[in-house]
């Protein structure tokens, strides 16, 4: 509506004094909702339906919960042409990739206070519910990949097992085939996990010892990703052993890298019979420790898998931590972690001969070779294959003729969430602080602050098909508001009203009011002369409508102003209003209440007379109509295509929504052609997944002008830095990724609950 819009003279003079009659029984605003579900349930999910999350109309104001998240999530990464059914509570289709944000210690509330500064999460997501779960992420997390995947289909997994029954058991019971199977797989497969890389005391960032060493921050790999032969060479020193030599070669053979390294600390026994370095070679070395690591850092690609043998050993020379290695001492496996050395499996598997006797001491380039054609061996085969060409040579084991195949009793596949999704390929990435979660530890990445993690994802040259990352600058901050929706939203439901009779009394108040929405609470307000009223609305429409009809209209000889008060959280209510009415979640929505008035050809035709307190007027039974959802789907159609409707809890308000914006601010623009239909509308405020802006809340006293402060600066920065980070995440997202964001507000026993929030969008083209 025209924020200039007065509504008629001979209309105002008249409004609501007179008693509502009761109509016959409304539509339930669920009819719609059942509706919309059952003819979007059986959309086909060809290639040309637009890849989109909607929402059902009956729980947009219903907050959802982990098992919903979890019904949601599962049907993103299972569907298509498993039998994982869609949620219940929405629609899903298009996706190819997931992605989750966990917020961790922001509230709902925590939103709608510092909601104008956090322009990403309210303009680029179209659906936001309220989330209901006293978990903190990780436990959340937790409960999500540990949760079972009911319906979906026995998976083609378990050939491998059958095969395995019918092998010998020499081979069956072989460490190499116990741990890496019979089936050949790609170089991830052999990708030291990051539990065994703590239990064979790897650098790790972040464990005790470790503090000091390099980091190489590297995306997640894949079977594609390039393979690099490492080797090094140490001397002793008066603080142990230190690097004198370091070897790097590429995965067609070349030498990248072979340079000498001069200790920083005296040298006490160069080794030259391992080592094969003398101080004549270390003589004119200017090379230090920390000129190789970013030699190395610029050399290796993001996506490298490093390889050698007995690694462990060159990292720690080195002091540098990467996450991806194969360790060819642990690929040719022994009985009770015994291990080859490098010479005996090159002569084996390659027939090469190395660490010859003619040459003094090892040379790094040799066997890092030596180390990577291992591999490279390893993966070009089946572990199968390797156990059964060098039984004997490497491991001295023969198969007898009497030993006979036994039966394998091995369980059925997990159906646990997590474990469904490894067996089918998806691969799944953790971005975040350290956390016990039910994920192969090869696919966590440990960050400390939330810059690590943001520059950690947008490095990646690849998208994880499910990414969470998890956000966790709040986690120790104190609570940043009261547990309740923000005050600076719920006060802009408020309005004054008056002056009226000073026998005016709060029943002929909320009738007068009642017209522009649903009423929550009045409080007159008597001085010696006058009568003025407090008027609480229960959804930020109704006190808009009430502002831009009442205003100036004559009750009982008595003209009213109608204005809202004035304090520290209005002060610029006219640009939050703005915001909320353009934000992604009402950009398309519309709120209409609609009169019911008698007219005439020449105009208003005010009927009867109504009493009150002995004041006569000239009185109109203006009241609100119930709708119904075909009436507004007839009316609204002209201006566009009318995606839903939904009906208030009594029918005496809804809101449309259009299929696009233009489509809305079509209706905004036609209000003059909808009051003659009898409509009053205005472009939808309060967000869909809150059914009343104080629900369950005494009301407030906006007489007292002592309000809580604004919140510290440095929380409003943290709030804006985090919404920054949010925004250039979604951006990197790949084409068809559902994004959702989830606001987590851990609670305890000494907090009251404070729900969190989710917003959810696919991220489409030019997003």
């Amino acid at each position: 509506m025209d924020p200039s819009f007065k509504m008629p003279s001979s209309l105002s003079e008249s409004l609501g004094l007179k008693k509502r009659k009761k109509n016959g029984d409304h539509i339930n605003h669920r009819h719609a909702a059942k509706r919309f579900k059952s003819e979007n349930m059986g959309v086909d999910e060809a290639e040309n339906v637009e890849p989109r999350i909607t929402v059902f109309p009956n729980y947009l104001s219903n907050p959802i919960n982990t098992e919903e998240l979890t019904e949601l999530l599962q049907c993103a990464a299972l569907g298509g042409n498993n039998t994982v059914k869609q949620p219940s509570w929405c629609s899903l289709h298009g996706e190819k990739y997931i992605n989750v944000v966990l917020v961790e210690g922001v509230s709902q509330s925590d939103f709608y206070t510092h909601y104008m500064i956090l322009n990403n999460l309210r303009t680029k997501y179209s659906n936001r519910l309220s989330f209901t779960s006293s978990s903190s992420s990780c436990s959340l997390l937790s409960t999500i990949f540990n949760s079972q995947v009911n319906g979906l289909e026995q998976l083609s997994v378990s050939q491998e097992q059958k095969d395995n029954s019918k092998l010998h058991n020499v081979l069956r019971t072989h460490p190499v085939v116990n741990k890496f199977g019979t089936k050949k797989r790609g170089p991830t497969a052999y990708i030291l996990t990051q539990e065994e890389l703590i239990k064979k005391r790897f650098p790790v960032k972040g464990l005790p010892g470790f503090e000091d060493f390099a980091v190489i921050d590297c995306d997640n790999v894949t079977d594609d990703s390039p393979l690099f032969g490492l080797d090094c060479e140490m001397c002793l020193t008066k603080r142990g052993y230190e690097l004198t030599r370091v070897s790097l070669v590429d995965g067609e053979g070349t030498c990248l890298l072979d340079e000498l390294v001069k200790p920083d600390n005296k040298i006490l026994n160069y080794l030259t019979e391992f080592s094969g370095i003398t101080a004549d070679m270390l003589h004119s070395v200017r090379t230090t420790l920390r000129n190789v690591q970013v030699m190395l850092m610029k050399l290796l690609p993001p996506n490298a898998i490093l390889v050698g043998h007995n690694i462990n050993n060159d990292l720690v020379a080195l002091k540098l931590i990467h996450p991806h290695l194969i360790d060819t001492s642990l690929l040719y496996r022994r009985e009770f972690g015994q291990r080859f050395k490098l010479k005996v499996l090159a002569k084996v598997a390659l027939g090469r001969s190395i660490q010859t006797q003619e040459e003094k001491g090892h040379h790094p380039v040799e066997d890092a070779l030596a180390a990577l054609d291992l591999a490279k061996y390893f993966i070009s085969k089946s572990p199968l294959q390797v156990v059964e060409d060098h039984l004997e040579e490497l491991w001295g084991l023969t198969m007898e003729k009497e030993d006979t195949p036994c039966q394998s009793t091995e369980p059925p596949p997990s159906q646990r969430f997590g474990d469904v999704l490894q067996r089918l390929g998806r691969s799944v990435s953790y971005m975040g602080k350290r956390s016990d979660l039910p994920l192969d530890l090869a696919h966590q990445q440990w960050h400390n602050t939330d810059k690590q993690v943001l520059a950690s994802f947008r490095r990646q040259s690849t998208c994880p098909f499910f990414s969470v990352l998890g956000l966790s600058s709040f986690t120790h901050v104190p609570p940043l508001l009261e547990n309740k929706l923000s005050c600076h939203l719920r006060d802009l439901c408020v309005v004054f009203a008056g002056p009226f009779p000073i026998d005016f009394c709060e029943k002929e108040v909320r009738r007068l009011f009642r017209c522009c929405g649903s009423v929550r609470t009045v409080r007159m307000l008597n001085t010696m002369h006058r009568t003025h009223a407090m008027v609480d609305f229960k959804l930020l429409e109704g006190a808009s409508l009430a502002l831009q009809m009442l205003n100036g209209a004559t009750v009982c000889g008595h003209t009213m102003k109608v204005h809202r008060p004035v304090n520290e959280s209005t002060l610029d209510f006219d640009v939050t209003l703005d915001a909320l009415s353009s934000d992604a979640v009402n950009a398309c929505r519309l709120y209409t209440v609609k009169l019911n008035f008698h007219t005439t050809g020449n105009g208003y035709d005010p009927v009867g007379e109504f009493a009150v307190n002995g004041h006569k007027s000239a009185s109109l039974p203006v009241k609100k109509s119930e709708l119904s959802e075909e009436g507004l789907i007839e009316t609204f159609s002209r201006f566009g295509v009318v995606e839903r409707v939904l009906l208030g809890k009594h029918g005496k308000d809804a809101y449309i929504q259009f299929g696009n914006s233009e489509g809305k601010q079509a209706a905004v623009e036609s209000w003059k052609e909808l009051w003659k239909d009898k409509y009053i509308t205005c472009p939808a405020l309060t967000p869909a997944h809150i059914a009343s802006m104080r629900p369950d809340e005494s009301p407030r006293d906006l007489t007292d002008q002592t309000h809580q402060r604004p919140q510290d600066l440095a929380i409003c920065h943290m709030m804006k830095k985090m919404d920054v980070r949010v925004g250039k995440i979604f951006k990197s997202l790949p084409e068809n990724t559902l994004s959702m964001v989830l606001l987590l507000k851990h609670n305890s026993a000494q907090q009251p609950s404070s729900p969190g929030l989710c917003l959810l969008e696919m991220k489409r083209e030019k997003s």
